[in-house]
């Protein structure tokens, strides 16, 4: 996806993958929720510490194939769909690499995105799922938390990412039965 300045937001005319990514994300069965997916979220919020973890096919906009919302009230339920505009998610399609965000406040670019008012996030951690065969990022995985973290749990939080991303795409490979890279 690319940000279009015209604008002023990530818009899918900007995006020159967005037929591909939606073909794979097809092909790959990422474009419905997924109970396998669910259970990856809840491990990875889990590990992460976090009330949030998300499987997200993007296209025209966020699809959770794969989520974990705290349970038990304490925190905002989120569905299934988001606008591709919200969260931090959008943002590593364009960067293709994992970003990591211990308080959002401290970056100004990042702390006025609306999940922030929405349901309070103030720390992200996500990576992009890129399928390698043809180098298209399908989308992130990702966890997100309400409680500002220090700084120097940034590089423990970008291994934590990268090795359930990667993780992710074994198990995504796998049931389509296309070659791991």
């Amino acid at each position: 996806m690319k940000y279009d300045p015209k604008v002023g937001l990530y818009t899918p005319a900007a995006d020159l993958e967005i037929e591909r990514r939606q073909r794979l994300i097809e092909e790959l069965g990422l474009d419905r929720p997924d109970a396998l997916f669910d259970q990856f979220a809840a491990d990875l919020a889990h590990a992460a510490g976090t009330p949030y973890a998300m499987v997200n096919a993007i296209t025209t906009d966020q699809l959770f194939v794969g989520l974990y919302s705290q349970p038990d009230g304490s925190v905002p339920q989120v569905g299934r769909t988001m606008d591709r505009n919200h969260g931090y998610c959008p943002d590593i399609l364009d960067r293709r690499r994992p970003l990591v965000l211990p308080d959002v406040f401290a970056y100004p670019r990042f702390a006025g995105n609306e999940v922030v008012d929405m349901i309070g996030i103030r720390t992200y951690a996500g990576a992009p799922l890129i399928h390698e065969p043809t180098n298209t990022v399908l989308g992130t995985v990702c966890v997100v938390g309400l409680v500002p973290r220090p700084q120097s749990t940034g590089r423990a939080s970008l291994e934590l990412i990268k090795q359930h991303r990667d993780a992710l795409m074994d198990i995504i490979y796998r049931r389509s039965g296309q070659p791991q890279q």
